[in-house]
């Protein structure tokens, strides 16, 4: 939880401290009107960490057989929200053995001795509803073996949140949080007795909230798949929690669901998996497949962009492109330059990533992985194609036109795509074309840097007598691809057995480097390997032609029977891949 830095952040903090106190002084003690069902995944791995005295909370571990999570949350005031909203809660339950929930029970009922007062920590609007949501779709599990005064301290909790949730509601930013606000107040009205006078209000928000925040074409402003995917899951609850109560579904909020379920399977990956961009992950294992199915819609994604991104997909082959300017403004905060980024998988293996977000391993990779280096894309040596600032993590100067065509060709489709990210600093606009084969055993791909008109010339004529004007095209692997260079070749083995070509047309060197895999869940980040073709950029035109192709060896289909195996934490720095 950032802390607050100008007046409107202060006076938010202000009155939701002042709103907490008054919802503390509550008396109700309400009941379940239904048994609540468990609605939210966890990681059985992470629930046994936390179980050890583990704890892994945005880039902060701390390891303490004796701490209270609530001692992580009162010294590291940066993970104070990610604690507070309770979310670990998933992966106790994951767990579910006796000590998980003995440890569920200890840290929720300290909870309410420490913080239920509403004079400290964890009363942001978000969290709180992020909260409420975990102690409904958990209560069996913490009131198991509880005797009539514990139960009802708990109850009595859950009902102030929910007065809170009603009175603040409005005070989350918009987004993700303002949606966990009103899920969780939706939630609980319908879910305690004497809460549902809250429902209405908090539903025709919700449907003002859908109509402003998410496009008709199913995107959100961050460009954050992972994001769109949790706004899926809490819109999911909403409206599976008023059909449960027989209550009628705003249209605004079924027309969200629906523009969003095309959108989600466009940005899937042929592994299942989301495509890793703008600051998401790949999200929960099982986690898309479940909103998918309770959203219950079919209809297939459309031809185009769906976010910003563009997708080839043949055989068993995918491919997804970032094809669009990066968010823009306070959207921009986790943004990344990524612009004509890539990721291919093949099958159920990732091939080509994105190194990922690093905002849960500090500050240092958190801006190290929004770099355009951190992308399986092309860059200005030293120089992102976006740039982050340093006192709001906005990102600037950023590509103001970015261009998406996808031409009909034979034997495969076709991406055509550029951007002007380096035009003004350096008079350059990055093209890409790529092309896919239609039984997906080819890609094919050609990168240019270019001036324009006569006013880039002497943009780029100034860059290249400051300096030597390099550039590098890379192509991060996932860490379970194995890399063999063979002369002007790359062996690319997956753990399928499947093993791809690396080639390119000799005009730049090609290396292997070092490379990092960042993925939520992980103590550390993950060590890999990076595919590079580096060059010069001596004239107004430099173009570079790689292609990746199945080696002809390796079968169309195979069957992949391989088990995932553990996968190595590495002790690099960041400074290590600028």
């Amino acid at each position: 939880m950032a802390k607050p830095t100008t007046w409107r952040d202060r006076r938010t903090t202000f009155m939701n401290k002042i709103h907490a106190r008054r919802a503390a002084l509550g008396d109700a003690i309400p009941t379940f009107v239904t048994a609540p069902e468990p609605r939210t995944i966890g990681i059985v791995g992470r629930g046994r960490q936390l179980i050890t005295g583990n704890f892994l909370f945005a880039g902060l571990f701390v390891e303490g057989p004796n701490l209270s999570i609530w001692d992580i949350a009162r010294n590291h005031p940066e993970v104070i929200g990610e604690i507070h909203g309770c979310a670990w809660t998933d992966d106790l339950v994951a767990v579910g053995d006796e000590k998980a929930r003995t440890r569920a029970q200890t840290w929720v009922y300290d909870w309410i001795e420490q913080f239920g007062d509403g004079r400290s920590a964890g009363w942001d609007a978000g969290v709180v509803g992020r909260r409420v949501i975990r102690w409904i779709n958990h209560g069996p599990f913490i009131l198991r073996g509880q005797d009539q005064p514990a139960a009802d301290q708990f109850m009595r909790s859950l009902g102030q949140q929910t007065q809170f949730l009603a009175n603040r509601w409005h005070a989350a930013p918009h987004g993700v949080s303002r949606f966990e606000a009103l899920a969780g107040l939706i939630y609980a009205g319908l879910m305690l007795s004497g809460m549902a006078r809250h429902v209405d209000a908090a539903v025709k928000a919700m449907a003002i909230e859908c109509h402003s925040q998410i496009s008709p074409g199913g995107a959100i402003a961050t460009r954050n798949p992972e994001e769109l995917l949790e706004i899926l899951t809490l819109l999911n609850l909403a409206v599976q929690s008023l059909k449960a109560a027989n209550r009628r579904v705003p249209r605004g909020i079924s027309q969200a669901v629906e523009d969003i379920v095309p959108s989600l399977r466009a940005l899937r990956h042929s592994d299942g998996s989301l495509t890793r961009f703008h600051g998401g992950g790949s999200g929960l294992e099982g986690k898309l497949d479940q909103a998918l199915a309770d959203a219950g819609i079919k209809t297939a994604p459309t031809v185009g962009l769906h976010m910003g991104f563009a997708k080839l997909t043949g055989g068993r082959t995918s491919l997804i492109v970032d094809a669009a300017p990066p968010p823009e403004g306070v959207m921009s905060a986790k943004g990344h330059a990524s612009t004509l980024g890539i990721e291919v998988a093949s099958g159920r293996r990732p091939l080509i990533v994105n190194s990922g977000s690093g905002a849960r391993f500090g500050t240092e990779w958190r801006r190290a992985s929004r770099a355009t280096a951190s992308h399986s894309t092309l860059g200005i040596d030293g120089v992102s194609s976006s740039r982050l600032n340093t006192d709001d993590d906005q990102l600037s100067n950023t590509p103001q036109e970015v261009r998406y065509n996808a031409p009909l060709v034979e034997n495969g489709r076709r991406l055509e795509l550029s951007h002007d990210g380096y035009k003004n600093s350096h008079g350059l606009t990055h093209a890409r074309i790529l092309q896919l084969s239609t039984d997906g055993r080819e890609i094919t791909c050609e990168d240019l840097l270019t001036t324009l008109d006569e006013t880039d010339k002497g943009t780029f004529d100034a860059a290249t007598n400051a300096s030597d004007l390099g550039f590098k095209i890379r192509l991060h692997l996932h860490p379970d691809v194995q890399p063999t260079e063979d002369g002007p070749h790359v062996f690319l083995t997956l753990k399928s057995g499947e093993t791809w070509v690396f080639s390119h047309d000799g005009t730049a060197e090609l290396s292997i480097m070092p490379s990092v895999y960042l993925q939520n869940g992980r103590l550390r980040p993950l060590g890999t390997h990076q595919v590079v073709l580096s060059g010069h950029a001596m004239s107004y035109a430099t173009r570079v032609r790689w292609s990746l192709a199945k080696a002809q060896d390796t079968p169309t289909a195979l069957r992949d029977l391989v088990q995932a195996e553990a996968m190595d934490d590495v002790e690099y720095t960041p400074g290590d891949f600028e």
